[in-house]
């Protein structure tokens, strides 16, 4: 038997945040459990064959309005800050996104301000009390001329589904601008690692004393043989029940990796417009009939002093790793069965994105990992044994 007073099930942010407090702070035993070969979740990041340093799962944009999180995740990186700006491939052009007033005088072909824009898209928006849906909130704002250029065709192939039959959360969380700010966030603190999320992740794996790592294993196997006091879930949820109720639809992502160096990169600088560049931003959405949604050089925020670059293509899939939980009503109806279970579930604790059937940014499932270990702390469930 393996005898630990917690087992934590997870290696991304929310396992190996919890698995640190309950190590550095509470002194207590732990083992964290992670099927694939790395620690870090989905923001592993390495370098890859040309030197660029990757970001393996997709872009993760580090960005947060709490202080405290920034303060805590702080003792294990270096932050550097940065924008994270966006532009978006629309009726052949390419065009500043989310929607701000640069947007519109692009859109009318002259200079404008911000009255004007806004007294236009009083008049195009459609009237709808109360938004069901993405459609409805998004032309409930802008009206149908920009939902169509922007936001219907990029949303039906990221989830394979019209935006008609999503949440209205899933469109609503991208801003509309009446004034110039152009950058894809407005989180407070925006910065990047200096040294890369796998650093930050062997950092908290060096501060939490004699934590165990168990790398490429399976919790499910390896249960039979585990004693411990609590545990803490960060997997899918439905998996932990052995799908009892059926599987939980995700929708996944397939990467593809395209580098460039040398004679490459200098032609294309007055397209990127800067040497060491392919494109002028750090992503670039694909709002049209392309098959991919989206292309990234992550070296445009991580600072990353390189002569190569690396773009990454993003083709949404509908197997493959769980990345995006589908915000539909039978969805989180089959959640909550889940959930009522999870409810009952004694000494254990469920957190994280796939544990809760929910999207978080970084930011919000460190605040939950935090959260979680205070009020386990209160309790007085776990004091050293």
């Amino acid at each position: 038997m393996l005898d630990f007073d917690v087992v934590v099930v997870g290696g991304g942010f929310a396992g190996m945040v919890i698995a640190e407090r309950f190590t550095a702070d509470a002194k207590c035993s732990v083992l964290v459990v992670e099927r694939r070969n790395h620690l870090g979740g989905n923001a592993f990041d390495y370098q890859d064959d040309h030197g660029v340093l990757v970001h393996k799962y997709g872009p993760h944009y580090f960005r947060t309005n709490s202080q405290s999180v920034l303060d805590y995740l702080g003792r294990f990186a270096d932050w550097i800050p940065t924008e994270y700006r966006i532009l978006s491939y629309a009726e052949g052009d390419l065009w500043p996104f989310p929607i701000n007033l640069n947007t519109f005088e692009k859109l009318i072909g002259r200079s404008s301000d911000t009255e004007e824009m806004e007294r236009t898209l009083a008049r195009w928006r459609v009237h709808v009390e109360t938004p069901r849906n993405s459609e409805e909130v998004i032309v409930s704002k802008i009206g149908w001329r920009l939902y169509r250029m922007f936001f219907e065709e990029y949303t039906r192939k990221q989830w394979n589904r019209h935006p008609r039959d999503l949440d209205p959360s899933v469109c609503a969380r991208i801003p509309i601008r009446t004034n110039r700010d152009d950058r894809y966030l407005e989180d407070k603190h925006q910065v990047m690692p200096a040294g890369g999320y796998h650093a930050v992740f062997q950092n908290i794996l060096a501060a939490s004393r004699g934590v165990k790592v168990m790398l490429s294993t399976d919790f499910r196997e390896i249960r039979p043989q585990l004693r411990y006091r609590w545990l803490v879930y960060t997997g899918p949820i439905d998996e932990f029940y052995d799908f009892r109720f059926g599987r939980l639809p995700y929708r996944s992502l397939r990467f593809e990796h395209q580098s460039y160096e040398g004679a490459e990169l200098a032609a294309r600088a007055p397209v990127s417009g800067k040497p060491g560049f392919w494109q002028p931003v750090v992503q670039i959405n694909y709002p049209g009939s392309e098959p991919y949604t989206r292309t990234v050089e992550i070296k445009h925020v991580t600072g990353q002093d390189c002569p190569n670059t690396t773009v990454v293509r993003e083709y949404p899939a509908d197997q493959g790793d769980p990345f995006y939980p589908l915000p539909t009503p039978d969805s989180r109806k089959l959640y909550h069965r889940y959930r009522a279970l999870a409810d009952r579930e004694p000494n254990t604790s469920f957190i994280g994105r796939l544990a809760t059937y929910r999207y978080y940014n970084m930011d919000q499932v460190v605040a939950m990992a935090l959260a979680e270990y205070r009020r386990l702390m209160e309790r007085g469930v776990l004091s050293p044994g």
